[in-house]
């Protein structure tokens, strides 16, 4: 065990002079060390969370074919941390609605960011008319020096420096539509019904704030599907330049790829772009009949869905109603999308797990007898009709979520606290079931029968 605790610079020494023995050792010298070296390395590879490179060679003559334009720096999720290039002088706060006991909270930070560390604070502009705010004389004395903004009519963008939720998870989802590109680092406190999402006690809130505010802190980068409804009578283009890449590119310019065969009158629907943090929704809305819907990915199809619907999620939407039609709960920092049926009229249509970088097309099928509805994140719900599609694929503008430790232990804890993953009674041991039965695991039926007649007779 010792051997772990040793520092890969001391580990490689180790295997160069091993290296050099090996020349003149035996055979079973040899095995030995290269197991050991090979220990070693699993140790290594342990301690990211990234998957081991695969080696690249199979067999005499097999290996990958190399093509540098293929070629992507990829980061290990366990090292991603919060820096600021320079220091945060705004910071919006989400409070939960309609909950009286989010009030202290709110106005005992609200209070301590523009006095303490004197941060333009930003809120929603319907938080200022609540009753119990209009009662409250500290929050009185610093209501002038807010800044407010109305939803669906200012523009947060770059505007924002850090947000802070005081709620529960719908805290971090209204986070995520509001800023439907670039979202600054999220700290959420638990100050709602479940708290999957929001790690954070608000107990020591200055402390860990903060911390936070100094660049001391572990980040969870929460990925997002962009969801595009192309409606009857339009067409979709995706147009990317030969030099443009795949880091540079914007998807401001997804909704200018939307292309109308005929020129849009005012009876035609319109199109739909936006980005989402748990999950699609689609379902056959108060139709009687099952939703008839057709999958492709990558343009070729894949199955037709007949049941009550659809559910395409992140991992992070992994455990929320996915988990909840029988999907597995996946890490947020592994690059995937969900796709899980609801109620599916099949005995063997199990919830699939796909590539986070394939295109996913759901639309209505030509046979169906009903349309479905669509709902993003539980809002913007809409029918989608004979003809229209929906687009899924991964944003590349992830939520970046302010870890209380880190990104393991948020989610195991989060796991064990609200949805009490694998809690049961403990077996217990065999020196605790002594005293119910008296017979060993060598009696046979026939002498528990005898044991039995004799008990009778007395």
């Amino acid at each position: 065990m010792a051997s772990k605790k040793m520092s890969r610079k001391q580990v490689n020494g180790l295997v160069t002079s091993k290296g050099g023995d090996s020349a003149t050792g035996s055979t079973a010298s040899q095995q030995k060390d290269d197991h050991e070296m090979e220990a070693m390395k699993e140790w290594w590879r342990t301690r990211s969370l990234n998957a081991p490179s695969p080696f690249q060679q199979f067999g005499p003559c097999g290996r990958i074919m190399k093509n540098s334009a293929m070629v992507m720096q990829i980061q290990d999720p366990a090292s991603q941390r919060l820096t600021w290039y320079k220091p945060p002088l705004t910071v919006l706060v989400i409070k939960k609605v309609r909950d009286s006991t989010v009030l202290s909270p709110f106005v005992q930070l609200v209070e301590w960011l523009v006095q303490e560390k004197n941060m333009v604070v930003w809120v929603e502009a319907a938080v200022l008319d609540d009753p119990l705010l209009v009662e409250d004389k500290r929050f009185q004395q610093i209501k002038d020096k807010l800044v407010t903004f109305k939803d669906g009519r200012d523009d947060l963008t770059d505007r924002i420096d850090f947000i802070v939720c005081l709620g529960g998870d719908g805290t971090l989802l209204y986070a995520s539509l509001l800023f439907q590109q670039s979202v600054p680092p999220v700290m959420a406190f638990h100050l709602g019904s479940l708290g999957f999402l929001t790690p954070f006690q608000f107990d020591n809130f200055q402390d860990q704030v903060t911390n936070v505010l100094e660049g001391h802190a572990a980040l969870t980068l929460r990925s997002r599907l962009r969801c595009i409804i192309v409606r009857k009578g339009e067409r979709y283009k995706e147009a990317l330049t030969d030099n443009e890449t795949s880091s540079d590119r914007t998807e401001t310019a997804a909704s200018n790829h939307l292309f109308s065969d005929n020129q849009q009158t005012p009876n035609m629907r319109a199109s739909t772009n936006i980005l989402v943090l748990n999950e699609v929704v689609i379902d056959r809305g108060p139709s009687p009949y099952l939703s008839n819907i057709d999958l492709f990915l990558d343009g070729k199809h894949i199955t037709s869905v007949q049941g009550d619907g659809l559910i395409v999620s992140t991992p992070t939407g992994s455990t929320a109603y996915a988990v909840a039609a029988g999907a597995s709960m996946i890490h947020p920092s592994v690059p995937a999308i969900m796709v899980t049926p609801i109620c599916p009229h099949s005995l063997s249509f199990r919830p699939i797990v796909v590539p986070a970088g394939v295109e996913l097309k759901i639309s209505i099928s030509p046979d169906s007898r009903n349309t479905s509805w669509v709902s993003f994140d539980g809002r913007n719900r809409q029918e989608l009709f004979h003809g229209d599609s929906l687009r899924v694929t991964t944003s590349i503008y992830p939520v970046p979520s302010i870890c209380a430790q880190d990104q393991i232990s948020d989610w195991f804890d989060s796991l064990a606290e609200c949805l009490h993953w694998n809690v049961r009674k403990r077996q217990k041991c065999l020196d605790e079931l002594s005293d119910l039965t008296g017979s060993g695991s060598e009696d046979t039926l026939d002498d528990l029968d005898r044991a039995n007649d004799s008990l009778l007779d007395s």
